[in-house]
């Protein structure tokens, strides 16, 4: 039987889109790329994660439960300590649908041919997918 692997989609955004993203704060400044993002990927139940702030929390989690249990966790800390490195992630962003960071093909491509429609138009510069295949993905770095 052949492998059914899952699918991820992330986007890198302009900064100033990912600063609209990012707030939280209510009321938000409209934000034409924002809002056209959003209606986007209501239609899935999909939302956005930071990837820096997601490294951030890896971080944070990893110091107060013990950094023994998280093998990535000082990768990630040299990660976000790099000024050029949190330049990059405070641009990039995963796409989660219904919560899930990882989703069947059908729903990856969907999302990949609506968010690539809207690239290079409303401050997104690039869309990825990414699947669960192994060998199609980086292995954690090793232990120091």
């Amino acid at each position: 039987m052949a492998e059914i692997w899952q699918f991820q989609i992330r986007i890198t955004v302009a900064p100033e889109l990912a600063e609209a993203l990012r707030t939280r704060a209510e009321p938000r400044t409209p934000n034409e790329g924002r809002d056209l993002l959003e209606a986007v990927l209501r239609e899935r139940s999909a939302s956005l994660k930071c990837q820096f702030d997601a490294f951030a929390e890896y971080v944070e989690e990893a110091q107060r439960e013990g950094r023994d249990r998280y093998p990535l966790y000082q990768w990630t800390k040299d990660t976000i300590d790099s000024p050029e490195k949190k330049a990059k992630y405070l641009k990039s962003f995963t796409v989660y649908v219904r919560g899930d960071e990882v989703y069947d093909k059908e729903t990856a491509d969907w999302l990949h041919e609506r968010l690539s429609a809207l690239a290079g138009k409303v401050g997104i510069e690039a869309v990825s997918r990414f699947d669960t295949n192994p060998a199609n993905n980086p292995q954690p770095p090793a232990r120091k």
